[in-house]
């Protein structure tokens, strides 16, 4: 008895090390039909899978058996098998001819006489995938032992099974993902916690110039690159997904609109993890030199405006007031004080297209940054809107900073900020009785500013769509006046280049608050 349990000892040992070493299924499975018969000494064996959808067992591997056979299928509770698998429990059968459990349509179609069953489910998690079994012994019966052996030869090909199942999946979706990786446009690179680049896709390689460069790691990737913000402080944001811009000036000039997404992995207990993170780069160089077109166009049509509107202007004054001061006739009279206040909204509206060009040039290391208090600040923004609209009806200011909250930003250009946005919300008011709150709170490291009105509000379709530039709400809605449509998009630049953000609320027929929000 010793020596047969050492053999058996042994066998399993060895059984171990063969499944263990194997990851392809179908030659897995193929392992473990060849084994199964050498565990317990039978002459040959069967495997079933299981069809989850069916309930049904089915010949993954059969060797040896006829076409027909292979593709018999069981249900759950039909024959030895069957059973076996429905009650995960082992089965001896050792006088399979009188046992009413026994299928033997299997027998009919192959031609092969069952003499012997031992039957053992393979369990993985409390549940049956499937079942071995050996057929006919060739010396004796089966035994206990023989049972407690083929349990445990079980038990190995259930996990190994299980494995080369989970190994197949990860390898299909890698598959899928580098398929997905390869054929999309944008650059795309796949990199561990610690920045080690596990996929990167055709785009990303050409972009990057990975063949000359021959980076292994995100940090060595953009060489060539002005990275803004720095890489270092991409990596160590907090948010789930981050932006960032590249460029390169030669050998001509490329941009790449960068975005970075933390990917994320639970441990057993349910605690997020973060494991990675995948980078996502356009080429945007198209659109920025567009962009920078268009700039200088316009900042050289307004200087050139600059000019002749200041002539026009101060001579339109003096047409208006001699015509006023030698009563001339109406026709005259009406006609220089028009000519004169329509070329003051056209000087206006080339001075704030100057403001706007100004400003979109703009970059961090512009700022000129000091600490301050956010409510003497609004104080002084207070006290100039009242100054500045002190024609409007009807307009009532109020400041709401319970707290000491400060301030680092470029004073000067914050403050426009907070001009537009307070202009917005008079000039949108239709209303007879306007009211104008300015507040200031510290949250989560922001020192958050807002205007708020009780104007008309803003449809929530049209929320993100006021941030861009030339952008205005129909008149229809807003009763529009004169502008440009570039008050918001001033705003949201000046925000931004601050490495803040600026977000509206409204609610219809209540009013809307618009807020910036600047790190500490």
């Amino acid at each position: 008895m010793i020596t047969q349990s050492q053999e058996s000892l042994e066998m399993l040992v060895m059984v171990s090390r063969l499944l263990s070493s194997k990851l392809d299924i179908s030659e897995l499975l193929t392992t473990i039909m060849r084994l199964a018969s050498r565990v317990v000494g039978a002459e040959r064996a069967s495997l079933y899978l299981l069809d989850e959808k069916n309930q049904e067992l089915y010949f993954d591997v059969a060797l040896g058996l006829p076409e027909d056979v292979q593709k018999m299928r069981f249900k759950l509770g039909e024959g030895i098998a069957g059973t076996c698998a429905k009650e995960s429990r082992s089965i001896i059968i050792n006088d399979v001819a009188n046992d009413a459990r026994h299928s033997k349509k299997a027998d009919a179609k192959s031609g092969y006489v069952t003499r012997s069953l031992l039957t053992c489910p393979m369990i993985i998690k409390g549940k049956a995938i499937g079942v071995v079994q050996a057929i006919n012994k060739t010396e004796g019966d089966f035994s206990e032992t023989d049972r407690n052996s083929f349990e445990a030869f079980a038990s190995q090909a259930a996990i190994a099974i299980e494995n080369s199942r989970l190994f197949s999946s990860v390898k299909e979706e890698k598959r899928k993902m580098e398929i997905v990786f390869k054929r999309i446009k944008e650059g795309a690179i796949l990199t561990d916690i610690n920045g080690e680049i596990l996929i990167l896709n055709n785009s990303a390689k050409t972009y990057l110039e990975h063949d000359k460069y021959k980076f292994a790691n995100i940090s060595g990737a953009f060489t060539d690159f002005e990275v803004k913000p720095g890489l270092d402080t991409v990596l160590g944001r907090e948010e789930t997904v981050s932006r960032f811009d590249l460029y390169r000036e030669k050998p001509k000039r490329f941009y790449l609109d960068g975005s970075v997404i933390k990917l994320f992995t639970e441990d057993k207990d349910g605690n997020s993890r973060v494991e990675g993170r995948l980078w996502i780069l356009t080429d945007v160089t198209a659109q920025r030199t567009e962009e920078r077109m268009a700039r200088n166009f316009l900042s050289l049509i307004s200087h050139k405006f600059k000019t002749p509107l200041a002539c026009i202007s101060g001579y339109a004054q003096i047409l208006k007031d001699e015509a006023s001061a030698k009563e001339l006739p109406d026709l005259v009279v009406k006609s220089s004080e028009t000519i004169y206040g329509q070329g003051q909204k056209l000087t206006g509206l080339v001075e704030s297209l100057l403001d706007f060009v100004t400003i979109d040039n703009l970059d961090a290391c512009s700022l000129e940054k000091i600490d301050f208090d956010a409510a003497d600040f609004l104080g002084e923004i207070a006290e100039d809107m009242k100054e500045r609209l002190k024609g409007v009806e009807g307009l009532t200011v109020k400041i709401a900073a319970p707290e000491q909250v400060s301030v680092k930003a470029d004073r000067k250009l914050l403050a426009n900020a907070m001009r537009s946005l307070i202009d917005n919300a008079v000039k949108f008011n239709p209303g007879r009785d306007k009211l104008v709150i300015l507040s200031a709170q510290a949250r989560d490291g922001h020192a958050i500013l807002s205007v708020g009105d009780n104007g008309p509000g803003i449809p929530g379709e049209e929320l993100e769509n006021i941030f861009h530039k030339f952008y205005q709400v129909e008149a229809s809605f807003t009763g529009q006046v004169e502008g440009w449509g570039l008050g918001l998009a001033l705003v949201k630049k000046i925000a931004e280049v601050h490495g803040g953000r600026v977000f509206a609320k409204s609610q219809l027929q209540k009013g809307s608050a618009f807020t910036i929000a600047l790190p500490n």
